[in-house]
């Protein structure tokens, strides 16, 4: 298929296909949701994606892109493929509403973590953890304790095991300048140097 697209040029997409389209070699690397603790106590936020080769590397990446401009007491990883994500809500109408009892499962039970989207536009904030023996089984007890009786308008669903957090002894890394005021802009006090120079030139 021709198109003046070059993402679909690149996946050579065929006129016409009998199946779904497979394609194993990737053009990028993976990516990896990042969750973000501003200050202690505070729930974890989704703060947005990090493309990586595996979880070391996305944690560097993640550690350059989200903290290093603002104050930040803990960093967690996710793959993006090991996120369940439920239906999306309108309105008033909330994600815990039309949450009926899973199939059952006679599998292990494990711990899943629930992030929850309060407003729309807005990011997905941990909510808490529950146990259940497939994604659907917890988006059901997280029905019964992480619901904050009012609108969730979707949930992400994640298993503990498959969240990565960084140690309490990486985090001295946040220690020495905590509002790293130095990395602000207007700490460089640009204008004022600029209407300093102007008035050495007569300018002003």
């Amino acid at each position: 298929m021709k198109s003046l697209d070059p993402r679909v040029s690149r996946f050579q997409v065929p006129e016409k296909w009998e199946k779904p389209l497979e394609h194993e070699n990737l053009d990028q690397l993976e990516t990896f949701q990042v969750f973000v603790q501003s200050k202690e106590n505070r729930p974890y936020q989704h703060e947005g994606v990090v493309h990586a080769s595996d979880e070391e590397m996305a944690f560097i990446f993640a550690k350059e892109q989200y903290s290093r401009r603002s104050t930040c007491t803990g960093i967690k990883i996710v793959r993006t493929s090991n996120v369940f994500v439920s239906d999306l809500t309108e309105a008033e109408t909330s994600v815990y509403e039309n949450v009926e009892p899973a199939d059952k499962n006679d599998g292990p039970e494990h711990t899943y973590v629930i992030f929850n989207l309060l407003k729309r536009g807005k990011q997905h904030k941990l909510a808490g953890e529950v146990k259940g023996t497939t994604p659907e089984d917890a988006l059901f007890q997280a029905k019964h304790t992480c619901d904050p009786g009012k609108p969730v308008y979707n949930v992400w669903i994640v298993k503990a095991d498959n969240i990565l957090t960084i140690s309490d002894e990486n985090k001295v890394i946040w220690d020495t300048l905590p509002e790293k005021s130095f990395r602000d802009a207007i700490a460089y006090r640009g204008a004022d140097k600029i209407k300093k120079f102007r008035e050495e030139q007569g300018l002003e």
